[in-house]
């Protein structure tokens, strides 16, 4: 069983998996957003065993609600409701903006940042969960 990381974006949803162990997580794909996307969202959690997914939740700096929450909370219930999955929200401040420096810091071209910038959004939202997780020394 895999635990999967969302970055839920206005036109595309950046996806990573966690190993087996639950110690990374890897960037699997960019979904564009579409009719499809539950459906695409579906053979990956199929593909991959997922358990468990955990969505970024766009808080505002100042930690109150941001104006994205309630269309993220409309598609938390929807992945609910479609896969049975439990669904955690994780404050996603900031990880675009890491995910970003770190792109720049790999030299990677402005074209291909944009490529893959949600993807690796969703690296570090998963990655801050699964990290989380071990500290507070949660079984898997």
């Amino acid at each position: 069983m895999r635990i999967m990381g969302l970055d839920f974006g206005s036109k595309t949803i950046g996806v990573a998996v966690s190993d087996e162990l639950f110690y990374t997580a890897q960037g699997v794909k960019t979904i564009r957003r579409s009719k499809s996307e539950i459906e695409e969202l579906g053979m990956l959690i199929q593909e991959y065993g997922i358990s468990e997914i955990v969505i970024g939740y766009p808080k505002n700096m100042n930690g109150t609600l941001g104006p994205r929450c309630a269309l993220t909370d409309e598609f938390i219930e929807r992945l609910s409701s479609e896969f049975g999955l439990p669904v955690e929200r994780w404050d996603e401040r900031l990880s675009t903006v890491a995910a970003q420096r770190t792109l720049l810091e790999a030299d990677v071209s402005r074209g291909k940042r944009k490529q893959v910038i949600d993807k690796m959004a969703a690296v570090f939202i998963l990655q801050g969960y699964l990290d989380r997780r071990h500290a507070r020394n949660i079984p898997n």
